[in-house]
Parts: structure tokens; C-alpha cells; sequence
């Protein structure tokens, strides 16, 4: 096995590594990532206040933010999970973030609906339905990372709004 000059062997997931450089920083949800226990439903909280930056631009401004968050996503989870030795690690919760928030531009601005959001999102994150899981398997790295989140959002967006027209 011939180690190259530049590899450095993989990492565990700490706070020495996310201080490491800025991308780590995003991928770990500014450290979110990095609970004890349900990191990934940790990280999701961070959606909530990334939404409350964004909720003050038009609304195709705040799609435009999250499609760049998204794109942004792709790159330093990428760079965390060669880190880390691990493609999706659980630590990664930066898709957890971006996907939250985007879920929460299509609900009103509500406790109910933003507990609604959380709910919903969680649910086909962690179940993973079809087409969820068949991406979560096949597709790798950044985008693997990114796009099973990309989907489970967009199941709870089409669970939300329908609920939302029964509500109104």
C-alpha cells in the first residue's frame, strides 16, 4: 500500500477537526454535529435559525440562498467525509441544516408549523423511503450526502402542503 505525500490517514470526528478549517466547520453545523447522542436531529435545529436569517429576503432570494447552502453542502461534506475517512458520516449534519430550511419556507411561521416541519422531515430522513434510501446507497460523497437530505425535505414539503390545504 503506497501512502501519498499529501494523504493524511482519517480522522474521528472532534472539535480539533472542526476548528481544522472552515468547510469542517459547516459540515460539523457549527459543532451541532458533534452531540453525543442524535447528531443528526441536533444538527436539524440549526435549520430553525438559518431559516431566521433567510426569512427576511423574497422568497426566490431564499431559494436562491439555499440552492447555493445546497451547492456549498456538496463541496465541504466532501472534503469532511475524506477527513473522516467515512462518506456520510453521522457528524456530517450540514444536509440536515440546509434541507430543515427549506422545509420551513413552505410552512407559515408558527410553533405548530415549525414543529410540524421538524417532525416531518425527521421521519423520511431517518426512514428513508423510496427514492430516499435507493440515493442514500448508491449515490457517494458530497452529493450522496446532500441529495437523500434534498429528498426527504421534499417528501415533507408535499406531506406539509397537503396538510396545509386541509388546515386552510
Amino acid at each position: 500500500m503506497r501512502i501519498l505525500a499529501n494523504h493524511r490517514p482519517p480522522q474521528p470526528p472532534s472539535w480539533g477537526l472542526l476548528f481544522s478549517h472552515p468547510l469542517h466547520c459547516l459540515s460539523f453545523g457549527l459543532g451541532t454535529g458533534l452531540s453525543p447522542k442524535a447528531p443528526g436531529t441536533v444538527g436539524t435545529l440549526l435549520g430553525f435559525p438559518l431559516y431566521w436569517l433567510l426569512m427576511g429576503l423574497p422568497l426566490m432570494q431564499q431559494w436562491l440562498s439555499l440552492g447555493v447552502l445546497f451547492l456549498l453542502g456538496i463541496w465541504c461534506c466532501e472534503v469532511t467525509g475524506r477527513a473522516l475517512g467515512v462518506s456520510d458520516h453521522g457528524a456530517i449534519v450540514w444536509d440536515e441544516v440546509v434541507a430543515m430550511a427549506a422545509v420551513l419556507v413552505t410552512v407559515p411561521f408558527t410553533w405548530a408549523w415549525g414543529l410540524a416541519a421538524f417532525a416531518s422531515f425527521r421521519l423520511f430522513d431517518i426512514w428513508k423511503p423510496f427514492p430516499i434510501g435507493w440515493v442514500d446507497q448508491r449515490v457517494k460523497g458530497g452529493l450522496g450526502v446532500m441529495l437523500d437530505d434534498v429528498l426527504a425535505a421534499i417528501m415533507a414539503i408535499l406531506v406539509l402542503q397537503l396538510a396545509q390545504g386541509y388546515v386552510s
